[in-house]
């Protein structure tokens, strides 16, 4: 199943595989030389595909319980000041994708949207300090009955070049519900109470939609 910010991509990059491969067979005479050409395209395509998956996640709803927006390592569990919307001290979660990561954005809690807004910015590569402030993103802030408001924020990195955001004020969102989409590579910061119970470690990696990242401390 692949996710449909994809369609046109795929699309288009499977015409310009058909057709090359036609120009190769035709144009090519050397054999082991047409044949690097056509697996290289044939790659190439496969990883595009990989790209734009969108496989089913089961989300356990839990008011409770955060779970990660997106796939990827957890590479950023800091205490930090959060300039744009609650202009306080947070606990931030940060999750690096990689280009062969599931880009799809997940809803990490269900509640009303209460602010969502996009920034244009700049392409720092993702795990750089200043991405969080300076890259191209969007914010996204959900209201919940158990845990209050929380932020989550998609950063484009140095290969990203187009974010997508579902959320729009005054909306439901649905806890492991589509969200959003990021293309090529980029990172999903949580901003979270200080007293969040948190549940992940630096470096391990999570799954959209269902590994839990911090617990309302009861």
């Amino acid at each position: 199943m692949f996710h449909k910010e994809g369609y046109k991509i795929i699309f288009f990059t499977m015409v310009i595989v058909v057709g090359s491969f036609f120009l190769i067979d035709e144009f090519v005479a050397i054999e082991w030389l047409r044949t690097t050409l056509m697996l290289a395209i044939l790659i190439l395509f496969i990883l595009i595909l990989q790209f734009f998956r969108n496989p089913k996640r089961l989300t356990k709803m839990d008011e409770a319980q955060v779970v990660s927006p997106v796939d990827g390592k957890v590479v950023v569990i800091e205490e930090v000041m959060e300039n744009e919307f609650f202009k306080d001290k947070r606990i931030q979660i940060s999750v690096f994708m990689s280009p062969l990561n599931v880009h799809v954005t997940r809803y990490p809690i269900g509640g009303n949207v209460s602010y969502s807004k996009y920034h244009p910015g700049k392409y720092l590569v993702a795990w750089h300090p200043k991405a969080s402030e300076e890259n191209e993103r969007t914010t996204v802030v959900i209201e919940s009955e158990g845990f209050g408001k929380i932020l989550y924020r998609q950063i484009a990195g140095a290969l990203a070049k187009r974010i997508v955001n579902y959320a729009q004020v005054n909306t439901t969102a649905i806890q492991g519900a589509d969200s959003g989409f990021i293309k090529f590579g980029s990172r999903v910061d949580l901003f979270l109470p200080l007293d969040a119970d948190i549940k992940v470690e630096l470096n391990q990696k999570v799954r959209g939609g269902e590994s839990v990242i911090a617990e309302i401390v009861k």
